[in-house]
Formats: C-alpha cells, sequence, structure tokens
C-alpha cells in the first residue's frame, strides 16, 4: 500500500513525464509542417518565380519611416541571392556602400560598416534599422512587391561599474578612457547601447502553404499578393534577434560620430525559422515579466551558442534538473521538518552550509547573475537559515518587536557528536583559516573591485568555493567515528547528487562566474565520499534514524497483527 508521500511523488513524476511528452509534441509541430496538399486554398511562393531582387539597409531615428529625406542608406545588395550566404562586404562587388551628398557613411574595412550616429542617438536616443527585400533596381517605396522589417539598432543598460585597486584607487587605462567616454548620467541610470550585429534570414524553402491551416507564428510575417487566380507569399524576411548579446553592446556617447555594423545574412528552412520565431517570442515574454537585457542573454546564449542536438539534450536535462531541484526541496523540507535529535549530524557543518549558500547568494547577486542562477540560489538560502533553527533547536519569542532567542538542551548523545564535530573543526582551522585570509590579502593588493563590500563578499565566496569542500569533512568525521551515514537525509542527498551532475552540464552553458562552475565539480567529489562511507558501515537497526528513532524500537511499539 503506497503511503501519502509515496502517491504525491508518483503524481509530480506523472505530471512531469506528460509535461515531456507534450512539450516533444509540440516541438515536432514546430518543426514540421504539412504542406498543401490539393490546388484549393494553396498559398504558392513568389520566390519560386525567381525574381531579381536586392537588399538595403536604411538608418533613421524615428520608429515609423517618413519620407526618404529623413533616412541614410547604409548597405546596398545588387543582385541579391537568397541562397547565398555572407557577411556586409564580403563580396565587394556585390555590396557596396553609398554615400548620400554629405559623407555620412563609408566603407569600413573588412566585413563591417561605419554607420554615421545622429546627435539625437549620442543625447541617449534610439536608433532604427529598415531592411528592405525588394526588386533590383526600384526604390524601396516605389515597389508594392517589397517587404521589409525594423529592428532597433539601439538598447538601453545600465553601464557596468568600474573597478578599482581599493589601496592605490588606480583603475586600467582601457576603464580610464572608458569612463571618461560615459555620459554624464547617473551609474544607475540606464544609457543607450550600440548592437554591432544585424543578422538577416530569409526562409529560402520553395514551400506552399495550406491557406485553411497557416500556421500563426509565420503568419505575421507573410505578406500575400493575388498574381492572376493564384494567391503567392512574398519573401519572408526575418530578423535574427538572439544573435544580439550584452557582451557584444557599446556604449554610446556624446563624442561618437561613428560605430561598427557587421551586417550578415543566410538562408532558413521553415522549420528552423519558426522554431526562432518562438524562440525570440520566448525571451520577449521573459523581458515582460521583468527580466533584464543581461537575463534574457543568458536565456539567448543557450539558444545561440549550442546546436540544435545539443539544445535538445538542454532541454531534457533541464526539464530533469528542475524536477530532481523539486523532489530534493520536498524531501530535504521533510527529513528537518521530522527530525527531533540531531544525533550523528554535524551541527558546524550545518551552520557552514547555510553560510556559505548565503555568501554565494550574495556574490551572485553583487555580480547580477542571472535570474536563472540567482533565484534557486536565494530559495536554497532561505531553506539552509530554516535548517540552522532546527539544529540549534531554537525558538524565536517576540517581545514587541524585539526578538527573543531560546535554545534547546542537548542529549548525552548528541554532546557526544558535537564532541566529534569540535574536535574536526580544530583541526581544520589550523589549514582553512591561513588559507582564506590569505587569499583575501592577495586578491586586496592584485585585483580590482567596485566597492570595500564587493572585495569582502569576493573574499568569502573564493573561500567557499576553494575550501569549502573541507567544511564537509566534518560530517565525513561524525561519519567515520559513528561507523555510520544511517543518520543523513539520503533521499534528500540522492537528488542533490544527480543535480550535481546536471549542474556539472549547465556548467559549460550557462554563463556564470568561474568560481561558481568550478564549485559544480568541486561538489562531485564529496559525494562520492559520501557514497563510499554508505558502502563501508553496514546498517546497524539499533542505530537511531533521522528522525531519533530505531528500527528494534519500532518494532516493539507496533501492534501484532495475525
Amino acid at each position: 500500500m503506497w503511503s501519502g508521500r509515496s502517491s504525491f511523488t508518483s503524481l509530480v513524476v506523472g505530471v512531469f513525464v506528460v509535461y515531456v511528452v507534450h512539450t516533444c509534441w509540440v516541438m515536432y509541430g514546430i518543426v514540421y509542417t504539412r504542406p498543401c496538399s490539393g490546388d484549393a486554398n494553396c498559398i504558392q511562393p513568389y520566390l519560386a518565380r525567381r525574381p531579381k531582387l536586392q537588399l538595403s539597409v536604411y538608418t533613421t531615428t524615428r520608429s515609423h519611416l517618413g519620407t526618404e529625406n529623413n533616412i541614410d542608406l547604409v548597405l546596398n545588395v545588387e543582385d541579391f541571392d537568397v541562397e547565398s550566404k555572407f557577411e556586409s562586404c564580403r563580396r565587394p562587388h556585390l555590396c557596396r556602400v553609398l554615400r548620400t551628398h554629405t559623407p555620412r557613411t563609408r566603407k569600413a574595412p573588412g566585413r563591417t560598416v561605419n554607420v554615421s550616429v545622429p546627435k539625437k542617438t549620442r543625447n541617449n536616443g534610439t536608433l532604427y534599422a529598415y531592411i528592405f527585400l525588394h526588386h533590383a533596381g526600384v526604390l524601396p517605396w516605389h515597389d508594392g512587391k517589397q517587404v521589409h522589417l525594423v529592428s532597433p539598432l539601439t538598447t538601453y543598460m545600465v553601464p557596468k561599474p568600474e573597478e578599482i585597486n581599493l589601496l592605490t584607487g588606480e583603475s586600467d587605462a582601457q576603464q580610464q578612457l572608458e569612463a571618461e567616454k560615459k555620459p554624464t548620467s547617473a551609474l544607475d541610470e540606464p544609457v543607450s547601447h550600440w548592437r554591432p550585429r544585424l543578422a538577416l534570414n530569409v526562409m529560402a524553402d520553395n514551400f506552399v502553404f495550406d491557406g485553411s491551416s497557416l500556421p500563426a507564428d509565420v503568419h505575421r510575417y507573410m505578406k500575400m499578393i493575388q498574381l492572376g487566380k493564384t494567391v503567392h507569399y512574398l519573401p519572408i524576411l526575418f530578423i535574427d534577434q538572439l544573435s544580439n548579446r550584452v557582451k557584444d553592446l557599446m556604449v554610446i556617447n556624446r563624442s561618437t560620430t561613428e560605430l561598427p555594423l557587421t551586417v550578415s545574412y543566410d538562408k532558413v528552412s521553415l522549420g528552423r525559422l519558426r522554431f526562432w520565431i518562438h524562440m525570440q517570442d520566448a525571451v520577449y515574454s521573459l523581458q515582460q515579466f521583468g527580466f533584464s537585457e543581461k537575463d534574457a542573454d543568458e536565456v539567448k546564449g543557450i539558444f545561440v551558442d549550442t546546436n540544435l542536438y545539443f539544445l535538445a539534450l538542454t532541454f531534457f536535462v533541464a526539464a530533469f534538473h528542475l524536477l530532481f531541484d523539486f523532489l530534493a526541496f520536498k524531501n530535504d523540507i521533510s527529513f528537518w521538518k521530522k527530525k527531533k535529535s540531531m544525533i550523528g549530524m554535524s551541527t558546524k557543518a550545518v551552520l557552514w552550509r547555510c553560510f556559505s549558500t548565503v555568501v554565494i547568494f550574495l556574490f551572485l547577486l553583487d555580480e547580477q547573475t542571472s535570474l536563472l542562477v540567482l533565484v534557486p540560489a536565494g530559495v536554497g538560502a532561505a531553506i539552509e537559515l530554516w535548517k540552522v533553527k532546527k539544529a540549534l533547536k531554537m525558538t524565536i519569542l517576540w517581545r514587541g518587536l524585539i526578538p527573543e532567542f531560546q535554545f534547546g538542551t542537548y542529549s548525552e548523545s548528541e554532546r557526544k557528536t558535537e564532541e566529534y564535530d569540535t574536535q574536526a573543526m580544530k583541526y581544520l582551522s589550523y589549514l582553512l583559516y591561513p588559507l582564506c585570509v590569505g587569499g583575501a590579502v592577495y586578491s586586496l593588493l592584485n585585483i580590482k573591485y567596485k566597492s570595500w563590500y564587493s572585495w569582502l563578499i569576493n573574499s568569502f565566496v573564493n573561500g567557499v568555493y576553494a575550501f569549502g569542500f573541507l567544511f564537509m569533512l566534518p560530517q565525513l568525521f561524525v561519519n567515520y567515528k559513528l561507523k555510520s551515514v544511517a543518520h543523513l537525509p539520503w533521499k534528500a542527498f540522492t537528488y542533490k547528487a544527480f543535480n550535481t551532475f546536471i549542474d556539472d552540464v549547465f556548467a559549460f552553458i550557462i554563463t556564470m562566474p568561474t568560481s561558481h562552475r568550478l564549485a559544480c565539480f568541486r561538489d562531485d567529489v564529496v559525494f562520492l565520499v559520501y557514497l563510499y562511507q554508505r558502502w563501508l558501515y553496514p546498517v546497524d537497526k539499533r542505530r537511531v534514524n533521522e528522525f531519533g528513532e530505531s528500527y528494534e524500537e519500532k518494532a516493539t511499539r507496533a501492534p501484532h497483527t495475525d
């Protein structure tokens, strides 16, 4: 007969399986589109007629296109071939940069063009790019069969704070140069940043759509025309916004007159186009829910910097990570909620785990890490604080607005465990404290920080990451002295161990500090040592378990049944 907890876990696993199967079905529906099977309601591709096309890129400060006098032509690709991949000015005989009556634009060396930055944009304004795909030899606004899209070439972000040597006040020469170029606005105010990449795609498949069941995602990018009795759709132009990464952004200051822009083009299949549309919509939804440009950039990196096969693996890994996270939190909370005794448990290991988790959370917060990493770290820190309250048998009484803390008493067995715990910490302190202090002094002398608080948090977290696994040794020492591991929360520990190996995969996918990435591999070693101890020490049914009960005591209290 299943218990209530087993039934709940089974329900969660069942929902998880349904979610994975449903997501796979949805992804299949995105990648595969059913073509039109008959002549009625079929929409034919205009590209099948092999028209002679031209690609033109204009810039303007207006979000809605006005007269042609208010725009600047920065790139013109004659005899544009949708099948041929290129980057701007890679093919000089096809790609030429035009000048207006004033030298506002010029050809840049290599694969980029230099774009003139208007005064309005330099004053924390916005600059837009208008991309036209039209018939060759015809101006875009005179061509009834042209397609165009608009994309901002600027975005708003808070500039990265300057880092200095806290003892001498010196900063890098490059940082000093950037600081002089920064706008005079306050450091916490967003300023215009330049997006140096413009990635364009055209759906090159000669796919015949069924007019009665057009995919909604592609429909908004389609423009239909009537040619005789047949309906055609014009070339589907798409701007790949996922390729714009935060690390490539450039601050626009008042002295900037020109900025580089790399325009690239590649054809795209219908399945990949629909996939990218959904991914861009997902990133946009995250930003609507309060994710910053930097947070959304971490999601972009998962899609852009990995191939589709690795991306599919990432999805399944992330799904299992979410499942194991939930089960680990559930079992961990259940274990500590029912725990009555601290026999066999290292109190100092619990305190250290709480301290290190809170420090890591503050460090990630100071580094403005992605919410994908920050939110789980914050939840983990809150749970560790609650564990400390349970471990110390702490009761909080409120005398008005002033809290009063009361601590429970320990049994003889708990005092014996505490003695082993103290003994282990005594030996560790001889090695750990000098290393942490030495590392903090070295970083103060040789590394630049934003503030003294940043140095303090970085010093703490470097100690946690570099030597934090040593604080797991007291628990290993207690296990060795008691010759038992029965007091540990093995269910929650197993789920966390699975997540540790999953974190090893994510360490190469999601952007995070290098020290945090190395800590993921450090936890693997700790888990293997615990596993060895579980194999080494047999089960003693007379020993108390994690809830302060022994197997034989429960058997004695249980009623006899025939």
